[in-house]
């Protein structure tokens, strides 16, 4: 699954060439940090920064006899560099490496998630002021319940966007952490120095205090962040596949030439985005169970995290990243269809306008009580064919207090389409 749909750019953050580039990054600053407070020979600095390199398929080969992927990474950094590669990885622990190289790629995925958020804002933008006053039936349990306009609609989701995206970043920055305290993070073996030149050398910061590991509620913050973004996108997803309904009909996703719906039935238009955007959440709400699941190690660190994120981090950024790209293409393709949305308003034959004349009758002297027996008689009592509007012109407890004018303009939608003129340029800031 992950083949067919990574983007190109975060499946490459996420390679095992990628890891192993981290974590020689890593070993590198380690080394030229311990030069530098006299932990080991200037030279042997020199000659890591200079020689070192790696190759996978050597790793994996070494990995068979040493059945310990760091000890085979350290050992074939070690072949290329010669004899000053006896320096490297010198009183480091394995998780100090794999950690702080997981925080570079963290790192890496997390700017270009941020990017495909803004794509997808700048696509949402585009439909909202374009729908701004694009009337349809807002509904609650499914049932038509107040007039809104599409952008309104589209407004809430955009807002909601922007406040996974604020969660996003806060996680981001509590994650991005380095740490080199060694075995069990007592420094025992490792200048504090050292750990505080290199997170400054990566763009991140120290672990206050560690066991043998960063501890995993950060990265249990992080899925939920990106499990929040999903779910932000499955609500969207979840409106726009309502929407595309054969008996809705108001929207429909975009349909580029060739391409087809039913190997059986040639007429279909299938929500397929949404329903794949869907799908994506709903992993990534199980991910967030695993990534909660680590938080709990034995003593200073096991490994049963390790497994658990080598398939979820990677995974998690890798669909995240691929449903705010299918959302943004969605969303700049979407076909709206306002005279549908005109239409099914009137499915219900003025009843999405009844509150607001509840609110004129009451206005005009009736109580609460009243009045609403009043609109509800009428609603109830509709034959088919009939409006609400017409029916309420034929009631003299009713024309009584309202003139037909200030019922016209009830039911024009305006006042709606006022408001929501005065609300639309929040979610465009």
């Amino acid at each position: 699954m992950i083949d067919r749909y990574t983007l190109p750019e975060m499946g490459a953050i996420w390679s095992l060439q990628a890891r192993f580039q981290a974590m020689m990054q890593v070993e590198i600053q380690v080394a030229i940090a311990q030069a530098e407070v006299g932990m080991i020979p200037s030279k042997a600095a020199q000659d890591i920064k200079k020689k070192a390199k790696f190759n996978v398929e050597r790793i994996l080969e070494l990995e068979q006899t040493t059945k310990h992927d760091v000890i085979a990474f350290v050992s074939n950094m070690a072949e290329n560099v010669g004899p000053s590669g006896k320096f490297i990885h010198y009183g480091l622990t394995s998780s100090d490496v794999i950690d702080t190289a997981v925080s570079l790629q963290i790192k890496e995925a997390s700017a270009l998630v941020q990017q495909k958020i803004l794509n997808l804002e700048a696509a949402l933008k585009t439909q909202i002021t374009t729908h701004a006053q694009t009337l349809c039936a807002g509904r609650t349990h499914g049932m038509h319940a107040e007039p809104t306009t599409f952008g309104m609609k589209l407004a809430g989701f955009l807002m909601e966007l922007k406040r996974n995206k604020q969660r996003f970043i806060a996680a981001v920055d509590q994650a991005l952490i380095g740490k080199l305290s060694g075995a069990v993070g007592t420094y025992s073996a490792q200048d504090v120095q050292v750990e505080k030149k290199v997170c400054q050398s990566l763009g991140l910061k120290p672990e206050d205090i560690a066991t043998q590991v960063i501890p995993r509620d950060r990265h249990a913050e992080l899925m939920f962040a990106l499990s929040m973004l999903a779910a932000g996108l499955e609500r969207l997803a979840v409106e726009l596949r309502h929407l595309q309904r054969t008996e809705v009909g108001e929207v429909s996703e975009g349909f580029s030439k060739g391409q087809k719906g039913s190997s059986a039935m040639p007429h279909k238009k299938n929500p397929i985005s949404s329903e794949n955007i869907t799908g994506i959440a709903r992993l990534l709400r199980g991910y967030l169970v695993a990534a909660h699941e680590n938080i709990a190690l034995w003593h200073e660190r096991d490994i049963s995290h390790s497994s658990v994120e080598r398939v979820i981090l990677p995974d998690a950024f890798i669909l995240v990243d691929y449903a705010l790209n299918r959302m943004a293409t969605v969303m700049a393709n979407l076909d709206v269809h306002t005279e549908r949305m005109l239409a099914n308003m009137n499915l219900s034959s003025g009843h999405l306008f009844s509150s607001h004349v509840l609110l004129a009758l009451i206005a005009k002297g009736l109580s609460r009580e009243e009045a609403y027996k009043l609109v509800q008689k009428h609603a109830h009592q509709l034959k088919p064919g009939e409006h609400l509007l017409a029916s309420l012109l034929q009631d003299e407890d009713v024309t009584s207090k309202l003139t037909k004018k200030q019922l016209e303009t009830i039911f024009s939608g305006y006042k709606h389409i006022a408001q929501i003129k005065k609300l639309i340029p929040r979610a465009l800031k």
